[in-house]
């Protein structure tokens, strides 16, 4: 059963709240960044399923993240090098989605942008 009714309009509202995020767009899709730098995004590459978000991560963050929810948070081969977690809107509340921007701003802010090999 579907936990909410979470679509990027709603990823925006909650992003825009967090200091110096702007509404932005990567590869032609919507998506919020901070000092230009990618915090989540709609995913442009056509692995990621229907109705998901890519949302900067790190690592070891996007690990604990897979382990403690599989259904929720997931990777395709296209993102493995990416620092990043694709999450399935269908299935988070907004309070883990919030917890999740939280995560992403706290480590895009410390961190430089990851180029793809």
């Amino acid at each position: 059963m579907p936990a909410s009714k979470i679509t990027f309009d709603t990823v925006r509202q909650i992003g825009l709240r967090l200091s110096g995020v702007e509404a932005s767009t990567a590869y032609g899709k919507p998506a919020l960044k901070v000092k230009g730098k990618l915090l989540a995004a709609v995913p442009s590459n056509v692995s990621a399923e229907p109705g998901s978000l890519v949302v900067r991560v790190s690592r070891d963050d996007r690990a604990e993240l897979l382990a403690a929810d599989p259904g929720l948070y997931y990777v395709t081969e296209h993102y493995l090098d990416f620092d990043g977690v694709l999450v399935r809107l269908n299935r988070i509340t907004p309070e883990v989605l919030r917890d999740l921007l939280s995560m992403s701003y706290r480590y895009v802010n410390r961190n430089p942008p990851q180029k793809r090999r």
